[in-house]
């Protein structure tokens, strides 16, 4: 592979030694102004340049920064003859100047810098293509993910209707107690994404158990169990999932400790979990599928402050209630990219 280096430098002694020193061994191309040479980088892919300082109209650091822009994958060398110590330290460690040459150089040196200046181009171009390469694997992951995610709230619909709509709505809920908590955004995309999904154990169950959200007999709670498992599983298989699984295997747990399938209590189930409990307990009460049953958000706020001890997190339910209490509670849910 032959690499092109341009030289830019408004004396025509200089473009025509730096020429005759490189042509054998590189493609060389010269600028003899920085606006001619910002011409050259619009049609060439160039690996290296080397520019001088001080010229006319565009000053040899003005021009680099425009390249850099142009080709961030170029290597950029300033040539100087004069004393700019703080323009070329600001230059370099900015990044858009990889190293200086002063004015007269040496050949056999300015030959070795060329050298490890295309190592260091070879270097930059692998990175930034493993970058790429990360960005599209990125991109088809999450489309997958946006895909599985899709296809399931559209089966459960089709079960049971109403599903997709409860699972949207939970998810924005259990988004607005995170925010009040100050989780980050990953943090909050991955609590939304468990939220959409915390009924994917219900899936396989009869509907006449599936809608019931509190009590389980003993052989209920075997076979919730049972499917949650073979619906986690699942969940396992799918890239960027793997995080929610623990959360939704604690999701019928209560906070007092009489919950499947381990019994944990405070602190032990997990946040994501405590927080999913409270926001779907609430959109059930508010829009249950049986609409004969559905409360008022006052309604619902008191039926939480009452269970909050027992089945949910008390500090979670004092921050979904002050934040909900009294208030038309669809149109104020914080909106969030869910996936």
């Amino acid at each position: 592979m032959q690499y092109k280096i341009l030289f830019v430098d408004d004396e025509t002694a200089n473009l025509r030694l730096l020429e005759r020193l490189f042509r054998n061994s590189y493609e060389v191309l010269t600028a003899a102004s920085g606006s001619e040479a910002l011409d050259l980088l619009s049609i060439h892919d160039v690996a290296l340049i080397i520019s001088d300082q001080r010229m006319p109209s565009m000053t040899g650091l003005e021009f680099l920064k425009q390249a850099a822009e142009m080709r961030p994958q170029t290597v950029r060398i300033m040539l100087t003859g004069y004393t700019d110590a703080s323009a070329i330290v600001d230059a370099i460690n900015s990044g858009v100047v990889y190293k200086y040459i002063n004015k007269p150089w040496a050949n056999e040196e300015l030959q070795q810098t060329v050298k490890r200046a295309l190592q260091h181009y070879e270097t930059t171009k692998a990175q930034r293509q493993l970058q790429l390469q990360n960005v599209r694997l990125q991109s088809r992951l999450k489309a997958t993910k946006e895909s599985f995610v899709e296809l399931v709230l559209r089966m459960f619909e089709l079960k049971l209707p109403q599903s997709r709509g409860h699972a949207e709505r939970t998810a924005k809920y259990a988004v607005a107690i995170g925010e009040d908590l100050k989780m980050e955004r990953p943090e909050l995309e991955q609590l939304s994404l468990a939220a959409l999904l915390h009924e994917v154990g219900r899936f396989d169950i009869p509907n006449e158990i599936a809608l019931n959200k509190t009590l389980f007999t003993p052989q209920e709670c075997e076979m919730v169990m049972t499917n949650l498992e073979s619906g986690l599983q699942m969940l396992k298989g799918v890239p960027d999932l793997e995080e929610i699984v623990s959360v939704l295997r604690f999701q019928y747990e209560q906070f007092d400790g009489r919950g499947i399938p381990t019994g944990f209590t405070h602190d032990q189930i997990p946040v994501h979990a405590r927080i999913i409990a409270v926001a779907s307990a609430f959109d059930d009460y508010t829009l249950p599928r049986n609409a004969e049953n559905a409360m008022s958000s006052d309604e619902a706020v008191r039926s939480l402050r009452m269970e909050a001890g027992r089945r949910f997190d008390p500090n979670l339910v004092n921050i979904f209630c002050e934040i909900y209490s009294g208030v038309p509670v669809i149109e104020e849910v914080n909106e969030l990219i869910l996936m």
